[in-house]
Parts: C-alpha cells; sequence; structure tokens
C-alpha cells in the first residue's frame, strides 16, 4: 500500500506542477473568468484543491491550516498560490513518505465541513479520495483551459510513469 500511495502523491505533486505551468500562461482577467466550473475559475479551481488538501492533511496529522470553507481563496495572488500549492505537494509527499505500512489499515477521527458530523474511517480510503478529488478537479482545470482556447495538458498518470522520476512506480 505505502508504495502505491507513494506514487499517487509523486504523481499528485507532477500534476499539479503541470497544470500550474499552463496556468501561468494565463492573463489575470482569463485566469479570473468564470468558465462555469464548479468553483468557476482557474483561479477558484486551484484555490479549493490547495483548501482541500489542508482540510484533509490537518484531518490526517492534527496540523496545518485547515480553511472552514471549501471555496476560501487562500491567496488570490497567483505566484503565492503556486508556491503555497508547491510547499503542500511537498508536503503530502513527505508525510506519505513517513508512515509505516501498517498506518494505511488504520483508523482516524474527523469532523466534516458541510454538516458537522463526526466521521471514523480507515487512512487507506480516505487517501485515495484525496488522490481522486485532486484528479477531480484538476480535469476541470483542464476544461477550463480549453474553454479559454488554450492547449491541453497531459495529464494521464502514464504519462507521469514515462518521466524519470515516474519510471520507479511503472
Amino acid at each position: 500500500m505505502k508504495q502505491h500511495f507513494m506514487m499517487l502523491a509523486a504523481y499528485n505533486q507532477w500534476a499539479n506542477e503541470r497544470v500550474y505551468d499552463a496556468a501561468a500562461e494565463l492573463e489575470t482577467q482569463d485566469y479570473e473568468r468564470d468558465t462555469g466550473a464548479v468553483f468557476k475559475s482557474m483561479k477558484g479551481t486551484l484555490n479549493h484543491l490547495l483548501v482541500a488538501d489542508r482540510v484533509w492533511l490537518k484531518r490526517f496529522t492534527g496540523e496545518g491550516d485547515a480553511p472552514s470553507q471549501l471555496d476560501a481563496i487562500i491567496h488570490a495572488d497567483f505566484a503565492r498560490l503556486r508556491a503555497a500549492r508547491q510547499a503542500e505537494d511537498r508536503r503530502i509527499v513527505e508525510w506519505i513518505g513517513s508512515l509505516a505500512d501498517k498506518a494505511f489499515a488504520g483508523r482516524f477521527t474527523y469532523m466534516t465541513i458541510t454538516d458537522m458530523r463526526t466521521i471514523s474511517q480507515r487512512l487507506a480510503p480516505a487517501l485515495m479520495h484525496l488522490f481522486n478529488h485532486q484528479t477531480h478537479h484538476r480535469g476541470q482545470a483542464h476544461m477550463i483551459l480549453t474553454v479559454l482556447g488554450r492547449p491541453s495538458v497531459a495529464l494521464d498518470l502514464i504519462y507521469f510513469q514515462r518521466t524519470e522520476d515516474g519510471r520507479a512506480f511503472a
């Protein structure tokens, strides 16, 4: 399990970097344009991904800042948001790497944001959600780029596995 989640953490970091590279090419008005995505714009979508990761990492580790709203704008400024994203991705990679194999079968308990319920569940399925959630919203970021007439970004896991860093997981 640990190797699998280490791959997903490394892939997540790689894919986020590719999305941010593409978003960096956008003019401010396009970065902030409401394209009909769930979180409206590239700015809203990228902020939501950071919000969600911070919420989950706080639940998993008990450490870090966790916004109380899923549509919070952590950083309006793209450069600051990118730096925060890179730091969070490193945090995810390092935390997964620090876990013992048996930790993935362990349970943890947390409070939901949307309806304030206490939930207890195993770590591995929650981690799968974390990475699946990232993939889902990166797909929306991809759609935003397409709507804005920008080139698509290849984000498939297999492309990551063909990189130097990804070959270790292939």
